[in-house]
């Protein structure tokens, strides 16, 4: 389940506990409803965990180029001779 199920599950949730004022025998919807939002909650908290777990941060690498024609100090160009 993504994230936009664990949202789903915590408006419904939210819908039956506090938007509601049915009276089902046998069934208590403000329970169902806190239940669901209670479930929706650890589902966007474990979702964000393992989704900042994926993001990896990789250096980028540059190329060292380590070569003497390429070498400008004055002395080697010809100019300080």
């Amino acid at each position: 389940m993504g994230l936009g199920g664990c949202i789903i599950l915590i408006a419904a949730g939210a819908i039956l506990t506090f938007a509601t004022d049915w009276h089902m025998q046998g069934v208590n919807l403000h329970l169902v409803g806190v239940i669901l939002m209670i479930v929706g909650l650890i589902g966007v908290t474990t979702f964000s965990s393992i989704a900042r777990r994926r993001r990896v941060v990789v250096p980028p690498t540059a190329t060292v180029v380590d070569d003497d024609r390429h070498r400008r100090d004055g002395y080697s160009d010809g100019y300080g001779v």
